[in-house]
């Protein structure tokens, strides 16, 4: 079906798709906790422009290098089984899912931090490009590409 981790045209990895991956590791049975991120398309940018939809495109090769990289070093972790990430690429609107992180281990203080360093650390690594349609208080419509940091608050 997929690997750990990696990019994927929209429409062709799905939540339910990541739960049955989780679920089919050999070492399930030691899991407890599955800590889960699904990363949404806003609606307003942190300029408070309202967003009618991005654009994702990544260099899918390097991306999927990353996204495996950040999975294995994190399933090295104490009590960690399993850590996905699975990024769509592609056109989206307010309100689709653009990402899924898992991280499945026996006990939630584990999962919940490697999560967070899972989610923070894909941002950042990752080469994948985020082109964003806002539309101003005039009704002007503009598009341009923004960086993690440019849309992250601090």
């Amino acid at each position: 079906m997929t690997n750990h981790a990696g990019v994927h045209e929209k429409g062709s990895f799905s939540l339910q798709d990541l739960m049955e991956t989780i679920k089919k590791n050999s070492d399930f049975a030691k899991t407890g906790a599955i800590g889960l991120f699904v990363g949404l398309v806003r609606g307003e940018n942190n300029e408070g422009q309202t967003v009618q939809k991005l654009t994702l495109e990544a260099y899918e090769e390097k991306a999927n290098e990353v996204l495996e990289t950040i999975c294995a070093d994190l399933q090295k972790r104490p009590g960690i089984v399993e850590v996905q990430i699975h990024h769509l690429l592609g056109e989206f609107n307010v309100g689709e899912d653009l990402v899924y992180v898992s991280v499945a281990g026996s006990h939630r203080p584990e999962v919940f931090s490697v999560l967070r360093e899972a989610v923070e650390r894909y941002k950042h690594e990752a080469p994948v490009f985020k082109k964003e349609q806002t539309v101003n208080q005039k009704g002007e419509t503009q598009a341009s590409w923004v960086s993690e940091k440019q849309n992250s608050p601090q």
